[in-house]
């Protein structure tokens, strides 16, 4: 079950991480480097999730793991991708925003 769990963040997070890349930095098929790095530190930080199949969204979390100037990066695609998401993925968009109310 942790699996799944983990698997649906990476696949939202990646959405949106691609969502920005392509409307920020004109990323057609591929993700500019920086965002490549980004998703594969965001990938990383899911996988040695302490909190498994209990896993909070990042802004119910007690436990910020990601490194300062990570974490910045990250609140801004979600930040910009966020609104975005109910428009282009609206299932994961809804989905988030369920577990965040019940978080």
């Amino acid at each position: 079950m942790k699996k799944q769990v983990i698997e649906a963040e990476k696949d939202t997070i990646c959405k949106m991480i691609k969502l920005y890349c392509r409307k920020k930095h004109g990323a057609r098929q591929d993700l500019c480097h920086d965002c490549r790095e980004l998703l594969v530190y965001a990938s990383k930080r899911l996988d040695n999730c302490r909190f498994g199949n209990d896993k909070p969204t990042c802004e119910k979390c007690p436990l910020h793991c990601y490194k300062p100037e990570m974490r910045g990066k990250i609140k801004k695609v979600m930040r910009f991708s966020g609104p975005r998401m109910l428009y282009i993925h609206p299932l994961d968009a809804i989905r988030h925003m369920l577990k965040n109310r019940s978080s």
